[in-house]
């Protein structure tokens, strides 16, 4: 067998005189959508694979197809006979531009075996001249290919046709199987013995050689160290830094970038005239003093950059954006280790940097180092660990995937740095970028991707930018609620049976059933002070609805939440939990308090029954006074004289007067934010008791029980406390599993709560007279199929957004979920569901 290795990912350009067999050999070597012919494109074109008045067509539409693929990680081949220079350089120029190899594999077929080929073809009509001709341009081109851009060059002879084996090669920074865990550790620029202390503070145990010098580190849990570049130059004993790190790169116990300082000295120990500045003279006097064996072949082969755990980590001395994460080309390498500047030189002379980071939208964490600041800060899921330790700052690791920062402090200032130490540059937080919430996009959750439709991201947008708050402040928003599965008991649409029932069969061991309070969903972001302010509106915190509207102006949103926050304070949540903000998710009672044109539909529904109905009822009693037979007709309105009235009770049930914030409470029942999310129930009723302790004029309390949805004792119980609560006026009440939020089944996340709402309540949301019979038979097959998955796909969107407030996401990321949230309201669900 005869093997060629071709790189995963790169653009094979198959080179060859008319008959030489390359598209037998793509057709016999790679999948037919991985292969670009020019006669497919000529006869797509034309209706004819020979009509070559549209061979320039032909090759612009190959050339843009190709195009997409590689920007999508693909290989790609290109059929087409490839025998001229002008041709090939055009492909190598979309490598280049795609940032992957361009790779030639020749069928080197003699001319003669080309001809004969030809001519048993019946659709090729040209004369043996023009077979003889790409022949010799061939032959011209078989010593230019490597001049010309090719990374790899296959010739195939035709003895070794049917034996050929092709064998794909992973790219050198492709270390996707490597999952961690990991420690980044940032520029250590010749700082050994700090770099010796963040070992040790790592918990990395040296290994010293028969001098006594240290020559590996290894950690007793497996982990692995990365080096984002720069181990040399300036510091005190690059040779022992130098050492240490090749021999953890040898013993597999650590993987390390190439760094700009470290591509200097090489130029400079391969002989190649570099200017010896920025602390080389130091690392080459210390060199000469201390030599270091097989430092040349380890510095030439380091490369720019790793892709690990799956493509979620990307290491690069100077950081790299998406579309070159995995690439290879000399554009890659040049960005991976010296960044992008804007041409631009402060008043140090220094170049000014390019903020790359602040328009970072990967999903991949970058991790870097290559320009200096006090103190590391995440941009955008990014994170640059050069603190200056050489310059007299500190030595940084991030553990991953902890996201912990690990650091020591600097021995001294072991070298003046041209421009002093400073905190990153603040990073512009735009209140809303428009390329994150419009057209159709695909969102990633981390349970699942949540494909949004472009007219419902408009709908979003319309609704964001009549009516709601300034985004900044709209880190989440509640997602829909899926009722029960439909109860079979006679006379109820909705029971606890089957509510308990669903969660039983999905596996899940414990329930909380809390009191549905009949009010409006609402979300309290109350900040400790306007210090910890998420606008500079003046605003010290939000309180909006599902849609992200202010339920009141903001006079009375900051009094209440001046109650809110004092109740927090009084609690003492402000230092137990270690936080200056709290999102808060809440009833907001009564109905009444905002709901006010619904309940005039309501109350319009029952006055014109009430008023119609007696009347009507009076005439029927007169005519059967008379002796006319009105008896049937008398029964149903009669019965529907008492629907209305039940309806009429139902929502007055839940109107009271308010005036400003006079009778308004909050029921809160969910601490989700900073990073609590992911508590169990117990744990957020446990501090809502708390706030209802501190200031019962407020909050109001959230009644539940406990129970165990499998056992039929425990139903029975939920079904009592249940109807006592309908009975008495009450909505109904939520199931949710007890552990939280994030409870998963097989097939994925669970329904973070189910509604069952009371049989008298239901006559609000269905008609006065949804009890007869026939009405519920006919409820009883809506389906809620649409409804359920709509709530899924929003909770999931709705714990990522809380995922990336808890973790100082960018805020395009938050926005990108929320909007996602809001987007998919527009789905057609049946409203009463």
């Amino acid at each position: 067998m005869t093997t060629l290795d071709i790189p995963e990912l790169a653009l094979v350009v198959l080179v060859g005189v008319t008959g030489s067999g390359k598209s037998t050999f793509a057709r016999r070597h790679f999948r037919s959508t991985q292969v670009l012919s020019s006669d497919a494109f000529r006869g797509l074109l034309a209706d004819d694979e020979n009509d070559q008045t549209v061979t320039a067509e032909a090759f612009e539409a190959l050339h843009y197809i190709a195009g997409k693929r590689l920007a999508g990680g693909r290989l790609t081949v290109v059929d087409a006979t490839n025998v001229q220079s002008h041709a090939r350089a055009g492909l190598v120029r979309l490598a280049r531009e795609h940032d992957v190899l361009p790779v030639a594999i020749v069928l080197d077929t003699p001319e003669p075996t080309c001809w004969e080929r030809t001519q048993v073809r019946s659709d090729r009509a040209f004369g043996r001249e023009v077979v003889r001709r790409q022949h010799r341009d061939l032959r011209r081109s078989l010593g230019s290919l490597g001049r010309e851009g090719f990374r790899k060059i296959h010739v195939v002879r035709p003895e070794q046709v049917d034996s050929i084996e092709l064998r794909y090669e992973k790219l050198f920074n492709d270390r996707r199987e490597m999952t961690g865990p990991f420690d980044v550790i940032g520029d250590v620029h010749g700082c050994f013995d700090e770099l010796l202390s963040l070992l040790t503070e790592l918990g990395y145990t040296a290994e010293r050689d028969e001098r006594g010098r240290v020559v590996n580190a290894v950690h007793p849990a497996g982990r692995i160290a990365l080096f984002v570049g720069d181990l040399v130059d300036r510091g005190p004993d690059s040779p022992a830094v130098l050492r240490l790190v090749m021999g953890m790169v040898a013993a597999g116990t650590a993987l390390c970038v190439a760094g700009n300082h470290e591509a200097k000295l090489l130029k400079k120990l391969q002989g190649r005239n570099v200017q010896v500045r920025h602390g080389l003279a130091e690392t080459l006097e210390q060199l000469e003093r201390d030599p270091v064996d097989g430092l040349e072949p380890f510095l030439n082969g380091l490369i720019s950059h790793y892709v690990l755990d799956e493509g979620r980590l990307v290491i690069a001395h100077a950081g790299l954006k998406e579309e070159y994460h995995g690439r290879a080309s000399g554009r890659v390498r040049s960005f991976a280790m010296f960044g992008d500047t804007t041409g631009e030189t402060d008043e140090y002379g220094l170049p000014v940097r390019y903020p790359w980071a602040e328009e970072y939208r990967g999903r991949a964490m970058v991790v870097y180092g290559h320009t200096p600041t006090v103190e590391p800060e995440w941009v955008n899921n990014t994170i640059c660990l050069d603190t200056g330790c050489v310059f007299g700052g500190k030595l940084t690791a991030l553990r991953y995937p902890e996201r912990q920062l690990v650091t020591v402090p600097a021995v001294r200032e072991h070298y003046t740095p041209a421009r002093p130490l400073a905190p990153a540059a603040p990073v512009v937080n735009r209140a809303l970028d428009l390329k994150s919430v419009t057209g159709r996009r695909h969102v990633e959750t981390g349970h699942g991707t949540v494909t949004v439709r472009a007219e419902h991201s408009a709908a979003a947008l319309e609704v964001m930018s009549r009516f709601a708050l300034d985004p900044r402040w709209l880190v989440w928003l509640p997602p829909t609620m899926a009722p029960a599965s439909t109860s079979t008991v006679d006379g109820y649409l909705e029971h606890p049976g089957a509510a308990l029932a669903d969660y039983a069969a999905a596996g899940v061991g414990q329930v909380v059933c809390e009191e549905k309070h009949m009010g409006s969903r609402a979300v309290v972001l109350v900040c400790r002070s306007l210090e910890s302010s998420f606008a500079d509106d003046g605003a010290s915190g939000a309180i909006y609805t599902r849609t992200g509207r202010s339920f009141f102006g903001q006079e009375l949103t900051e009094q209440l939440l001046a109650s809110v926050r004092t109740a927090v304070t009084k609690a003492g949540l402000w230092d137990e939990l270690g936080t200056d903000w709290l999102l808060l998710d809440c009833e907001l009672l009564p109905w009444s308090a905002k709901a006010d044109t619904l309940i005039q539909q309501y109350a319009a529904v029952g006055a014109a029954g009430r008023s119609a109905l007696p009347a009507a009822l009076s005439v029927l009693s007169a005519a059967a006074d008379r002796g006319l037979d009105v008896f049937p007709l008398q029964t149903r309105l009669a019965a529907g004289l008492s629907d209305v009235e039940a309806f009429t009770s139902a929502y007055r049930a839940y109107v009271r007067p308010t005036s400003g914030l006079d009778g308004v409470t909050l029921a809160p029942f969910a601490v989700l934010g900073p990073g609590y999310y992911d508590r169990d129930h117990g744990w957020h009723l446990s501090i809502a008791d708390r706030l209802v302790e501190a200031d019962p004029a407020t909050f109001t309390p959230t009644r539940r029980i406990v129970a165990d949805p499998s056992s039929p004792a425990d139903v029975a119980a939920v079904t009592e406390w249940w109807l006592s609560l309908t009975e008495s006026g009450g909505e109904g009440m939520v199931v949710k599993p007890y552990a939280g939020l994030t409870v998963t089944g097989e097939r994925g996340l669970l329904q973070p709560g189910l509604k069952c709402r009371g049989r008298e309540y239901l006559r609000i949301i269905y008609g006065p007279g949804y009890t007869a019979p026939a009405q519920l038979d006919r409820l009883r097959h809506r389906s809620l199929g649409r409804k359920r998955g709509l709530a899924l796909r929003e909770h999931a969107l709705g714990l990522a957004a809380l995922a990336a407030v808890g973790s100082d996401g960018p805020l395009w990321r938050v926005h990108e979920l929320v909007f996602a949230i809001l987007a998919s309201e527009s789905e057609p669900v049946d409203p009463r569901l």
